[in-house]
């Protein structure tokens, strides 16, 4: 990259639009985040308690559920409004937080709590890179398209051989992919936003929602993947 394109990207990161725009991405994903923490901790408490019982039809209903939402946002952004996209950003994070404290269940509250804390600090470090990095991460997008449908189709053969070293290679290899989706996806939203008319707020709250989204997804898998590294079992 020469000094021109440098300098380019240089003032690309530091306008006004992009500022906003990124200030609106890092803000709904933080309320999702939250939203999807109280939503795990409530149902986490009531399953331990046994006032509520979610079955395996329940948990397949459910991501079915967050799948259709995410499509939904995805292909529809266009024809919705900033309201409606917000709504179901938000009705996606409750699921997810539903789907969580069946997960959470299996570990302990202080492994829970420390791989939260390590995956923040993770995420935040890795979104820097791709903020600030002068670098394109255009090159190594299609190297994390591939290993993501790979880790997909692996992570399903695995459910039937049950294999432990396979279980592993899928958690060290999701870690990295998703660590590199989050550095990409960053940068990729900067381009994004640096597109956008801040005047108009319903496009720009569709599209910092839309954004949210991603980075969200992005800091769930990586925590996921570490859960299975550092928590310690019930």
């Amino acid at each position: 990259m020469d000094r021109f394109d440098q300098r380019n990207d240089s003032l690309v990161r530091n306008s006004s639009s992009v500022q906003i725009f990124m200030s609106q991405v890092y803000g709904w994903m933080t309320a999702g985040l939250l939203l999807t923490a109280c939503v795990a901790w409530y149902t986490l408490n009531l399953l331990l308690s046994g006032k509520i019982f979610l079955s395996q039809s329940i948990s397949i209903g459910l991501l079915v559920a967050q799948i259709s939402v995410v499509l939904g946002l995805s292909f529809l952004l266009p024809k919705i409004s900033g309201a409606v996209a917000t709504g179901m950003f938000m009705f996606y994070s409750m699921l997810t937080g539903v789907t969580f404290s069946m997960i959470l269940a299996m570990y302990t509250q202080e492994s829970v709590v420390g791989t939260f804390i390590i995956t923040a600090v993770m995420f935040s470090a890795l979104s820097f890179y791709g903020y600030t990095t002068k670098r394109s991460l255009n090159n190594i997008s299609s190297f994390l398209f591939m290993g993501l449908i790979g880790l997909i189709i692996t992570s399903l053969v695995n459910i039937w051989m049950q294999s432990s070293a396979m279980y592993w290679i899928i958690t060290c290899s999701g870690v990295l992919i998703f660590s590199g989706l989050t550095a990409y996806d960053t940068q990729k939203l900067i381009k994004m936003g640096a597109q956008i008319n801040i005047a108009d707020k319903d496009n720009m709250r569709k599209f910092s929602i839309l954004g949210a989204l991603n980075l969200y997804l992005d800091f769930i898998n990586v925590f996921l993947m570490l859960i299975r590294i550092f928590s310690n079992r019930r």
